[in-house]
């Protein structure tokens, strides 16, 4: 079983908006196999000609899985500060990439933010604490 897409890009020069598609040179895949048209597929949104807009937010899919991970092992098994801090960063930079899931990216974003502000409490808490029991011991040792 065989599966044809033809691609058609606009042909150079004036045409009438509310008129029908000029047809210009056309890029055929066959069985999943595609092939280059005039490589201007991409040129008319602004983008990079040579980049499909459908791998544009492929290259930061990775980033944003990470980011989820590191988050999800972070809220599982405590990790606190190192992994948490990573996943933040790893998931900004999908997100500012432009990442194909951008949900995951998010969830990622959010849970390792949310590790780092517990870790942040539970810091001010041990200073407190630490703080508090520095300004008992001349009292103690009386």
């Amino acid at each position: 079983m065989s599966a044809t897409m033809t691609i058609q890009t606009p042909a150079p020069g004036p045409r009438d908006p509310d008129s029908a598609p000029a047809t210009g040179v056309a890029a055929t895949a066959t069985a999943g196999t595609a092939t280059a048209g005039t490589g201007l597929e991409n040129a008319d949104a602004g983008g990079d000609p040579r980049i499909a807009p459908r791998d544009r937010g492929e290259a930061a899919r990775p980033l944003a899985v990470t980011s989820f991970v590191l988050g999800i092992v972070s809220v599982v098994s405590g990790w606190t500060f190192f992994a948490p801090l990573t996943g933040l960063v790893l998931g900004i930079v999908a997100l500012r990439r432009g990442a194909a899931d951008r949900a995951i990216a998010l969830w990622g974003v959010w849970l390792n933010a949310a590790m780092l502000a517990i870790w942040a409490v539970l810091a001010f808490v041990a200073l407190a604490v630490l703080g508090a029991g520095l300004i008992a011991l001349p009292v103690l040792a009386a």
